[in-house]
């Protein structure tokens, strides 16, 4: 028997998994797909995801790799923040395909010693572990619903997963694009609708958006090359010459989170305990800090260093941010969908005040990159510098507290 299982091998369950393993459990991740899904979701690994990655010693493969992006939108507003005035040692986000962020950390996960199983499709809870659909019962102490927002964890755990249903619909399309725009990255945005423009590498181009035509409840269908070509054409004045499609994709603004984040031998992270519409790439980002949060918690009880009453506090330490996150995907979809002359007015004004209100700006990239987040038990704890030439996420890397002369840092890097 395993100390945890984890069901589901997106970027939170592997991360997870990891975190258990320098933490000292034995972990097995269980996947339903028999290959890692090729289509990236996620493209944007945010600042506070980057020091995660950097106290464990594994950002150098993702900064290799990733473009540096030194600002940021919200809502799509024209005028970005700027990353620059951030307090962290990475004031920027990473472009890098989510296909790619999985790889890299199953690769770590499996380096720690982790038991990866694809076509491993979970049922349900059983007593001593979770149902495959072949029958075989693998048995676990603890069970971590990393399954998405149709999670079979949650549901059979009886977890009420309460909110609002789409009513706002957006889209994607990989495509190769013969003419793209100048820029490498544009945004275009008006009253006819939104579009964005980012390129993938491999002469794929990723234009992501969402125009009035997609307002209303009700699954609008699946997204043709046809429908794309003219609602981009509508918005920008061009199709770009789009063509060759990899990759169309439709996505609501349907809201939830978990009622509870654990229920006695059963725990949820990522998108199993939220869902939201996608405004500012912070998806993947806000999963990976759950099962940063949640794996030396869990691994302190399974191997006896901590009672179980530790981890209670990752309900009350995580829903409170997935609350919030909640809160500002809404008031940046809201923006993004603000198509009426009231709502472009609205955004206007609040494109000139994080162009001209320094404070608002640094407010808002705070919240968007997860450098803000506070617990009851104390704040992030920035890099600090150590007299023999060490930082603190250095000193971390071992999954360990760490004492400094602000306090002890926790292996999460928050005081407590």
């Amino acid at each position: 028997m395993d100390d945890v299982v984890i069901v589901g091998a997106g970027p939170t369950g592997l991360w997870l998994a990891g975190e258990l393993r320098l933490g000292g459990a034995t972990v097995t991740v269980l996947e339903s797909r028999t290959e890692r899904d090729p289509h990236s979701k996620a493209l944007t690994i945010h600042p506070r995801t980057i020091e995660v990655l950097d106290s464990r010693g594994v950002a150098a493969a993702f900064l290799a790799e990733g473009v540096r992006i030194p600002s940021g939108h919200f809502g799509g507003l024209p005028d970005r923040m700027d990353f620059a005035v951030l307090d962290t040692p990475h004031p920027y986000t990473l472009a890098l395909p989510q296909a790619r962020t999985e790889e890299l950390l199953e690769i770590r996960a499996r380096d720690l010693g982790a038991t990866v199983r694809r076509g491993c499709r979970v049922t349900g809870l059983t007593g001593d572990g979770v149902e495959l659909a072949t029958g075989e019962v693998v048995a676990a102490r603890y069970v971590a619903g990393c399954d998405g927002v149709r999670s079979t964890v949650r549901a059979a755990a009886g977890i009420d997963f309460p909110g609002t249903e789409a009513g706002t619909w957006g889209w994607l399309g990989d495509v190769v694009l013969d003419a793209p725009p100048e820029r490498s990255a544009a945004s275009i945005a008006g009253p006819h609708g939104a579009v964005m423009a980012v390129p993938l590498g491999g002469g794929v181009t990723r234009l992501v958006g969402s125009d009035p035509s997609c307002d209303g409840p009700g699954w609008p269908g699946e997204l043709t090359l046809d429908e794309l070509r003219a609602t981009v054409r509508r918005i920008a004045g061009t199709d770009f010459g789009m063509r060759d499609p990899v990759w169309l994709s439709r996505f609501g603004n349907a809201t939830r989170q978990a009622a509870e984040y654990r229920r006695g031998r059963v725990l949820l992270a990522g998108d199993a305990a939220h869902q939201h519409f996608p405004a500012g790439g912070v998806g993947m980002n806000v999963g990976i800090q759950d099962a940063h949060n949640l794996g030396w918690k869990l691994a302190a009880v399974v191997t006896g260093r901590a009672g179980e009453d530790l981890l209670d506090t990752y309900h009350q330490e995580r829903h409170p941010v997935g609350a919030i996150l909640l809160e500002h995907t809404r008031a940046q979809t809201a923006l993004m969908t603000g198509w009426t002359p009231e709502g472009q007015a609205l955004r206007a004004v609040l494109s000139r005040l994080i162009a001209t209100v320094p404070e608002m700006s640094r407010q808002l990239a705070e919240r968007l990159s997860g450098l803000d987040v506070t617990y009851p038990s104390g704040r992030r704890v920035p890099d600090l510098s150590f007299p023999d030439g060490t930082t603190l996420f250095q000193r971390l890397r071992t999954g360990e507290h760490v004492r400094t002369e602000v306090g002890l840092v926790r292996p999460d890097g928050h005081l407590g």
